[in-house]
């Protein structure tokens, strides 16, 4: 790192404030304003720049790298399209609170609003899908905004922010002096929770005798997943998990009745709809999860507890609020609930119990293993089997997606990497490389399909590149999935622009970037497959299974409907 009393380009001061924050790689992809910055990368070898082959790519990877180690991620563009074309990126971490920072070249000060070439108004265009955004007109503020940015993303709700450079200024000259700490008058995050509102919430949990825990991404992000375990076992309720949640308590645990919502399992969407204390945790109650909000949850006293107030009775009238890092609130509560007298109805969650047990013996996941075709449903099972249930998994998004929360199963936290807020599809590849590079030595597995993987597909030259053996598995079904599902459900099967023509042939285009292509079609052959690509270890991997077209996804809340409101398989349920 540099001496602090040293005279240097805002570019140097740049680059040395990241290496101050103890930032390791940076996603990126280089344009005219951003040149200076690229040339001091150039100078030092600390800093592992990883070259992306689109913007997007670069967003999705850094958002890949933060949430599989909990540290910021950071992304660096160019200016005017190299600034569009990471939106979608910064809107994908904005809505899952994913902790980045995203460096934006700008043209030089003198030409800002000037309609110069490649300029975009990149404050303006980001700031609903920021947590905050910075310009730097003056050198001299640098390193502080630099620091600013990475306090704003990581502290909180975590999310992405921006950093807007004008060129002039990364070739201007000042002091490099970075900050050890920084303080922002008009941002003072919240840690600990109310003590008395905490009090209050053990004590409606305490008397509850249909309760539920449900708990979401805030777990992951909070760093929360061990309290949220000792808490779920210590009271013996049964937990429910959202998309953004899996794998922050074991789901291989008895008390874990798996995933809520639109596509949850039938006994976790029963026993929300019946219990009588919801205790959110971590969780933003969005549509997704409550289906008709006028149906949600008609008999329950509810618990929040999040670090953003804003999301307390944003969409469900909250009884007890607890607002505060979800870290700091379970710590207080299980020692609230350890030191006092009070204790659980045994008698009565003994009761609501044998009530969830009949509802989970629905077994509301079953398909058909004797089919002539591959089901996806399979396929997962057996990389479940396969892997141990060890491997970082990221997906993209539509059916694959369910299908891979629904039938592989995560014990720990930040081994789920997707899209849960914004449904991008691309995701997937991109931030596979961000988890791969963060990861170097684990199995990293990206699901996918047909539709979805063409989004982003350029990135396998990155991953060629960098030498990263993700396993990509393409759950090819020739439709776009989930909306076909929707168009055969209610729309008469009027599948309208949904089926995928003139794909490609993913072994020869897997083998024209330099990867291992395997192509299956027969359910014998599956897991022969899943062996053989796994087992290539230094091998990007990319296996087309060609699944059954019809296959659907259920359970199912279809929209306008309560959460209790479910499509079964079979019509059996709801």
């Amino acid at each position: 790192m540099a001496n602090k009393a040293e005279m240097m380009t805002g570019a140097d001061i740049f680059i040395n404030s990241l290496l101050a924050e103890g930032v390791e790689h940076i996603f990126g992809y280089p344009g005219g304003v951003v040149l200076h910055i690229y040339d001091s990368m150039f100078k030092q070898n600390k800093l592992q720049h990883i070259l992306v082959r689109h913007e997007q790519g670069a967003i999705h990877a850094a958002d890949g790298y933060a949430r599989s180690t909990g540290k910021p991620g950071v992304a660096l563009v160019t200016s005017g399209p190299g600034m569009t074309n990471a939106v979608t990126g910064i809107a994908t971490a904005y809505m899952d609170s994913i902790p980045m920072v995203i460096i934006t070249g700008q043209v030089p000060t003198s030409l800002i609003g000037n309609d110069a070439f490649q300029e975009v108004d990149s404050v303006g265009i980001s700031r609903p899908c920021t947590k905050h955004n910075f310009l730097v007109r003056d050198v001299k503020d640098l390193a502080t905004t630099i620091k600013k940015a990475f306090y704003i993303a990581t502290t909180g709700r975590p999310g992405p922010v921006v950093v807007d450079i004008p060129k002039d200024i990364t070739a201007d000259r000042t002091i490099f002096d970075y900050p050890e700490t920084i303080e922002i008058r008009s941002y003072k995050p919240i840690t600990g929770g109310d003590i008395g509102y905490i009090k209050q919430a053990a004590d409606m949990i305490l008397g509850a005798k249909r309760p539920v825990i449900y708990s979401g991404g805030g777990v992951v992000s909070g760093n929360a997943s061990q309290y949220l375990t000792e808490l779920t076992q210590l009271l013996n309720y049964p937990i429910t998990q959202t998309l953004m949640g899996l794998g922050t308590y074991p789901a291989t645990d008895r008390q874990f009745i798996g995933m809520l919502g639109m596509h949850g399992t039938y006994e976790a969407n029963m026993t929300m709809h019946d219990c009588d204390v919801l205790i959110a945790i971590g969780a933003r109650f969005d549509d997704r999860i409550t289906g008709e909000l006028e149906k949600f949850c008609p008999y329950a006293k509810v618990v929040h507890m999040d670090i953003d107030p804003a999301s307390i009775s944003k969409n469900v009238k909250v009884d007890v609020p607890v607002i505060g890092s979800v870290e700091h609130t379970l710590q207080d509560l299980i020692k609230i609930i350890r030191e006092g007298c009070a204790r659980p109805d045994f008698d009565a969650i003994a009761s609501w119990w044998q009530q969830i047990e009949e509802w989970r013996a629905t077994n509301c996941l079953h398909y058909d293993h004797d089919s002539e075709f591959i089901k996806p449903q399979d396929v997962l099972e057996k990389l479940y089997k396969l892997t141990n249930g060890d491997a970082f998994v990221t997906t993209d998004v539509g059916q694959h997606q369910m299908f891979a929360a629904q039938f592989y199963k995560f014990d720990r936290p930040r081994r789920w990497i997707t899209s849960g807020g914004l449904g991008t599809m691309g995701f997937g590849l991109p931030a596979a490389m961000g988890v791969q590079m963060a990861h170097p030595d684990e199995t990293v597995v990206c699901v996918t399909g047909e539709g979805s993987i063409q989004m982003c597909i350029q990135e396998l030259s990155t991953c060629k590149q960098f030498d990263l053996p993700i396993k990509i598995i393409n759950l090819n079904n020739r439709y776009l999935g989930m909306v076909r599902q929707w168009q055969e459900l209610f729309y008469d099967r009027r599948y309208s622009h949904t089926y995928m023509e003139a794909l490609p042939d993913f072994m020869k285009l897997a083998d024209s970037y330099g990867h291992v292509g395997i192509k299956v079609e027969k359910p014998a052959d599956v897991e022969a497959a899943l062996k053989e690509g796994l087992a290539l270890k230094d091998r990007l991997v990319f296996m087309d299974f060609i699944i059954d077209q019809g296959e659907m996804v259920y359970p199912m809340v279809a929209a306008g409907k309560g959460h209790h409101e479910m499509l079964s398989r079979d019509g059996g349920l709801s």
